[in-house]
């Protein structure tokens, strides 16, 4: 099998090592790649975001399945461009890709469904901004109704701070969606979904704000774990059950079934779990922690729901112990990043460590520079999160990036037992 991974990132290179691992992979191309994917596959230039130059490279390659990774090409229709030219392709439609794409349609689907979710209004007119304020509180969350990559939210006691975030993104011309606020921890749980099949991988939990202890501004994520040693196995059942697989049922009802990789986003407060968003792709940075732990071939899971055949392979299985990845990110970022200084000691690693590349380039001399606001992901593992945690943290001592910053509590609280479900969610009621 020749395979075809879109994307730049560190989940591109997570995906190119899982699938490097895979025998039935005889082949392995990453487009456009990063100088880490190119250390495993053969990286190609292409605009992720056209269908159009998307297809026609894997046609070129001969590629028998692509894998799209991220969003924007999706929702564009980047998948159906592909699957028109007759190549297996990973990842939804446009029209599935709604989704993530109009968090409006997200929320129809789930009402149809029956899904629990947050109560949510969309603002498209100033004037109407300040009194769809005064219905929410007094945590506000106000986000981006479309694509944002993860920094359109914000999570605010704050009412001023909620209506100059709506106001600037009205300025915009993106229309706003207020929710109520979702107590509990949050679970990020990833799920092949084929039609109405879906397949859960190993929950995880990401880490949304730029600072120890959950402090200030949101970003697209600055650590992940796996998994999670606090998340009772039946809430993990009634996640699939009463979430992933009604809304898979609910979108195959519509006439735009999904297939790929639907992401659920969950708070899980004392009245069970409920969705804070769903994506229609592998979450970044948790896809590089998940996979570490993938015992299965990734390119037969991959196929086989490109193929809609996912529920005739059999279930993922895992290695022992936990996993987790930490975001090493540039001098100012979320902010307006610092480019292009040298990185030095992100070679090499071992059984318990790995080293992802998020936003980085070759110089003209040969150095690797930051070219990004997420520059590297250090992902550890280990018999449990202590040591992949241990591991992770000593591999980061040695690499070097002028300015940069990381969070040094990434799955702390769960290894000091600060997390807990609710109890009614664990109980029979």
């Amino acid at each position: 099998m020749r395979v075809l991974v879109i994307g730049s990132g560190a989940r591109e290179h997570a995906l190119v090592l899982a699938l490097r691992k895979d025998p039935a992979v005889t082949a392995l191309f990453a487009a456009p790649g990063n100088p880490g994917t190119a250390q495993h596959a053969q990286n190609h230039p292409v605009d992720p975001s056209s269908g159009e130059a998307v297809a026609a490279l894997a046609a070129e390659l001969e590629a028998d399945l692509v894998v799209i990774g991220p969003e924007v090409p999706l929702v564009l229709g980047v998948a159906d461009a592909v699957r028109a030219a007759g190549i297996a392709c990973f990842g939804p439609s446009a029209a599935a890709a709604r989704i993530e794409g109009s968090k409006a349609f997200a929320k129809d689907v789930m009402a149809a469904a029956g899904v629990r979710t947050a109560h949510s209004e969309i603002v498209d007119n100033p004037a109407e901004l300040d009194a769809a304020l005064d219905r929410f509180g007094p945590t506000w969350v106000v986000k981006d109704d479309g694509l944002a990559a993860g920094k359109g939210v914000v999570v605010t006691a704050d009412r001023s701070a909620a209506r100059d975030h709506g106001a600037e993104l009205l300025e915009q011309g993106h229309p706003v969606l207020l929710e109520s606020f979702l107590d509990g921890p949050e679970v990020s749980l990833f799920c092949l979904v084929d039609g109405e099949t879906v397949v859960p991988l190993l929950p995880a939990q990401d880490h949304k704000r730029v600072g120890d202890g959950d402090t200030g501004p949101n970003t697209g994520g600055m650590g992940a774990y796996t998994p999670l040693p606090w998340l009772p196995a039946e809430t993990l059942t009634a996640i699939v059950e009463d979430v992933v697989r009604p809304v898979a049922v609910e979108m195959a009802r519509r006439g735009c079934p999904f297939s790929g990789l639907l992401y659920a986003g969950l708070a899980i407060g004392s009245s069970g779990p409920a969705v804070v968003e769903f994506n229609c792709r592998f979450g970044d940075p948790e896809t590089q922690a998940v996979l570490a732990l993938l015992d299965s071939p990734l390119g037969e899971l991959l196929a086989a729901t490109a193929a809609g055949t996912l529920d005739q392979v059999a279930a993922p299985r895992w290695r022992d112990g936990s996993a987790i990845t930490v975001v090493i990110a540039a001098e100012n970022y979320p902010g307006r990043p610092r480019l292009g200084d040298v990185i030095t000691g992100a070679d090499g690693g071992d059984d318990s460590t790995a080293v992802m590349h998020a936003g980085t380039a070759l110089r003209e001399d040969g150095a690797l520079v930051s070219a990004g606001g997420r520059v590297l992901n250090v992902v550890g593992a280990g018999a449990d999160l202590s040591e992949a945690r241990a591991n992770a943290y000593a591999r980061i001592g040695g690499i070097k990036l002028p300015g940069s910053h990381y969070r040094t509590d990434i799955g702390l609280a769960a290894v000091e037992d600060r997390i807990a479900v609710p109890s009614r969610v664990s109980q029979a009621d």
